[in-house]
């Protein structure tokens, strides 16, 4: 059996679409594409980014709102709206953690004055030493 290493994603999301996809155990990204969710597997780590309360225009928030784990059933088509393509993930109890105290020490950030323009593509895939970052900065244990 082929063993692949646990990979790590930040996904951008208002906290409102974060709240409602914690309680329905999922995660969705780029407004329900497929793509990025194939290349997640089971074990994977997810951390979604909130720039804003609420989409396109709330409140700015600029925080890691929600902390999970990748489960193994596969992405799934949603029926409602523009049916939307999920992938189910296994949310943990975390605090919110504020970026800005994080910048310096994550390393997908090269350019820390321009730090928004990492996470302009809505999913980002981070070396476990940010996700083990942004981890702690919420509370949890790795």
């Amino acid at each position: 059996m082929d063993e692949r290493a646990t990979r790590y994603w930040i996904v951008v999301m208002a906290k409102a679409h974060v709240d409602v996809a914690v309680a329905g155990g999922y995660v969705e990204i780029n407004h329900g594409k497929a793509g990025p969710l194939e290349r997640m597997q089971a074990g994977d780590g997810v951390a979604c980014y909130s720039p804003r309360l609420d989409y396109p225009d709330g409140a700015a928030l600029q925080a890691f709102t929600a902390l999970g784990a990748v489960d193994g059933t596969p992405i799934y088509q949603c029926s409602a709206g523009p049916a939307p393509f999920r992938r189910r993930v296994d949310w943990r109890c975390v605090a919110p953690a504020p970026i800005r105290p994080l910048l310096e020490h994550l390393d997908f950030i090269r350019n820390k004055a321009d730090w928004g323009a990492a996470l302009r593509f809505g999913v980002v895939r981070v070396e476990a030493s940010d996700f083990q970052s942004i981890t702690a900065a919420m509370g949890a244990a790795t």
